[in-house]
């Protein structure tokens, strides 16, 4: 199995920037896409945005899209989210995930990181 851990978060002013990234290590043979969620105080976790690894392929939910990108880099096994214009409602726990091929296509993912703030402050 594929293992991910998140990092790049952290404290940011809103109007402010900041790019998380996943890396994944173990078994990722089998892994096709990479999904990033978010989960905020007081609310149940969000889909945000996913990336097939060879990069051809791309989904946002509706309110992010605009603000963040999601890229890979094959040679460092990472995925990136890039978050602009963060807003205080941005605040949340966010994670990434993996899925194969029909997961990615059914929006069902698997192998979890342990996630990253990100407190954006008024």
């Amino acid at each position: 199995q594929v293992q991910l851990v998140e990092s790049g978060g952290g404290l940011v002013q809103a109007g402010g920037s900041l790019r998380l990234s996943c890396a994944a290590s173990g078994c990722t043979s089998t892994t096709y896409a990479v999904g990033w969620f978010r989960q905020a105080p007081g609310k149940e976790r969000e889909f945000v945005a996913a990336i097939n690894w060879s990069g051809s392929s791309t989904k946002y939910a509706d309110s992010m899209k605009g603000r963040f990108t999601v890229s890979t880099d094959l040679a460092k096994n990472t995925v990136y989210l890039q978050m602009n214009s963060l807003r205080p409602d941005d605040t949340a726990v966010y994670y990434c995930a993996a899925s194969g091929l029909y997961g990615y296509i059914r929006n069902e993912y698997d192998n979890w990181g342990q996630g990253t703030q990100v407190t954006v402050s008024s």
